[in-house]
């Protein structure tokens, strides 16, 4: 199983652990930062030589449960010649983490292109870190608005510099994120220190150099998008055209011009006139990889509803709508609350579209609307457990889902720090921990298994053991090799497969 283990598949070791030590988080003590974080590869070949200069580094940091979001990304390496890029993004509840794609930064004078091959094993190292967002105060409603982040997404690279979309519930970010390593001397009017000469002292004509520095990253706002959205905005996503981009909240979904703030047209409308009529809200919204007229949107009843921008402005009538009916037998209280989609993904192909729910991972084709190809149970167990899971809110958790490279392997998180795999060619499962327990380098990871009723084997823990405070809701996967990222509560964990 590529991904998932057992014979002669691959097998998932502990590769690091970024976070506090202390996995609880203490109420009261909370953090205000709402900052994006850059975390650099290095491969271990190249370790050694290296100057690393994080400006700061909390992801440790404890903050107040579940006000604030931090954002970690995988960025780039700190080599001189700047190749293998792994950008991480996304977020948890408390920690962050999504695996976008993997980029190049390349010097043209650069030869060394093949040094580092994709199947280097090194450690990821802060790169930087900065502000993202500022708390505010809409006069208007009497309304705070927080500086946490929901999203962040990366734009695709064109140059030397970086581009990334921030958004906390109101106000969507562009920022350049670039750096320098250089730094002109020799001016004639202008002292080293930045003071100004007087031009009548002035002899000579010297010509300015360029001078080697201690790396500089700089990341600078370059466009903000605001008062569009009445609602907390829950998903962003980058068009296939990487002129666009759509923004949605609960009612209404945006579509936007990278280059224009001022405006933005709105392409789904879902809020009533008589606002208690309201029967179901927006959870996630994704532009289709390959056509930049297509996206889906999903819903709090468990729908899913693809729209084609070319039908219309405003894409209320949907192209297709994928629902799968409810079996009569499981039907219950919680059967609208456990049935809201959280989470949805294309496939990198564009054929497939993965879907989460509160108990279940599905698989859809884009062809097939009435029923999904596949559906996975991450944790039927809990079935039982949806009135405890009700009166401690954990019913209300989003997971958030992902691919691997190949489309093969999907991956969503779980409690008790468990996160599930499931190889979509053989329809083999399993589940893995993330823990202190087992941190050092190469430890193997064991399959965990959990007894739901009936007497338990020693190898099981008890479903009445789950600890449904330790929670991973967040995963990413590299887009060309195995390695993994999950977030728990405060620790980011990082997982690769055991090369022989």
């Amino acid at each position: 199983m590529a991904g998932a283990g057992g014979g002669n598949d691959i097998q998932w070791c502990f590769s690091q652990v970024k976070g506090a030590v202390d996995d609880d988080v203490a109420e009261g003590t909370s953090r205000k930062e709402a900052q994006v974080m850059l975390l650099s590869y290095v491969p271990a070949c190249e370790l050694q030589g290296l100057r690393f200069k994080p400006i700061h580094y909390s992801v440790g940091g404890r903050f107040t449960k579940p006000r604030k979001l931090y954002r970690v990304d995988l960025s780039r390496n700190q080599l001189g010649d700047r190749e293998k890029v792994r950008h991480f993004d996304q977020a948890t509840k408390d920690l962050v983490t999504q695996c976008l794609r993997t980029g190049q930064f390349k010097r043209t004078s650069s030869s060394s292109g093949n040094k580092i091959q994709s199947h280097s094993r090194g450690e990821y190292n802060v790169y930087s870190t900065f502000q993202s967002h500022e708390p505010e105060f809409d006069y208007l409603k009497s309304l705070e608005i927080e500086e946490k982040i929901n999203k962040i997404r990366w734009l695709p690279q064109k140059n030397a510099a970086q581009f990334l979309l921030s958004t906390n519930d109101k106000t969507i970010k562009l920022w350049k994120i670039s750096e320098r390593d250089k730094r002109p001397e020799g001016y004639n009017l202008k002292e080293e220190d930045g003071r100004y000469r007087d031009p009548t002292t002035v002899t000579t004509l010297r010509v300015p150099v360029f001078r080697p520095m201690d790396l500089m990253v700089e990341a600078s706002p370059r466009r903000i998008f605001a008062n569009a959205h009445t609602y907390h905005i829950n998903s962003i996503s980058i068009n296939s055209d990487y002129e666009t981009y759509l923004s949605a909240d609960d009612l209404r979904i945006n579509l936007w011009h990278l280059e224009i703030t001022d405006r933005s047209f709105n392409i789904v409308d879902i809020k009533p006139a008589n606002m208690e009529e309201l029967t179901e809200v927006i959870t996630a919204a994704e532009f289709h990889p390959n056509s930049c007229n297509t996206f889906v949107y999903s819903s709090s009843k468990g729908t899913i509803r693809l729209c084609d921008m070319r039908a219309s402005a405003l894409c209320d009538r949907h192209s297709k709508l994928f629902e799968e009916p409810e079996d009569p037998s499981n039907r219950s209280f919680f059967s609208e609350i456990i049935s809201s989609i959280s989470d949805v993904k294309f496939s990198h192909s564009g054929r497939y579209m993965m879907t989460r729910d509160y108990l279940s991972v599905k698989i859809w084709d884009l062809n097939m609307e009435n029923r999904p190809v596949e559906t996975y149970q991450v944790h039927e167990y809990l079935r039982s457990k949806l009135c405890s899971l009700y009166e401690n809110d954990c019913i209300f958790d989003k997971f958030e889902c992902c691919w691997n490279g190949s489309d093969s392997v999907v991956m969503t998180g779980s409690y008790n720090n468990f996160f599930r795999m499931f190889d979509r060619n053989t329809k083999r499962d399993i589940t893995l921990e993330a823990s202190r327990e087992n941190n050092k380098p190469r430890t193997v990871l064991k399959p965990r298994k959990v007894c739901a009723s009936g007497k338990r084997k020693k190898d099981e823990i008890s479903v009445d053991s789950l600890d449904f405070n330790k929670k991973i809701l967040h995963t990413a996967w590299h887009p060309k090799e195995n390695i993994i990222a999950v977030a728990t509560t405060n620790n980011l964990y990082i997982f690769q497969d055991k090369v022989n």
